[in-house]
C-alpha cells in the first residue's frame, strides 16, 4: 500500500508542477555529461529534481522496510 500511496502523492505534485508552470518566463539549459538538452523552465527541472528524489527516497525507504520484516 505504501508505494501506491508515493506514487500516487508524486503524480499529483507533477500534474501541479505541469499546470504551475505555464507560464514560465525563465529557462535554461542543462548540462549533461556529454550533451545539453533544450531550454526548459528552471521551476520544471527544479520541480521534477524534488519529485524523482521523492520517488527515489519512498522506493528506498520501503525496500528497507520490507528487509526489515
Amino acid at each position: 500500500n505504501f508505494p501506491t500511496l508515493y506514487f500516487l502523492f508524486n503524480s499529483s505534485l507533477f500534474l501541479l508542477l505541469m499546470i504551475g508552470i505555464q507560464n514560465s518566463k525563465y529557462s535554461r539549459k542543462v548540462n549533461l555529461i556529454s550533451t545539453e538538452t533544450i531550454k526548459l523552465p528552471i521551476s520544471f527541472i527544479i520541480g521534477l529534481s524534488f519529485i524523482s528524489g521523492s520517488l527515489t527516497g519512498s522506493f528506498l525507504s520501503t525496500s528497507f522496510i520490507n528487509r526489515k520484516q
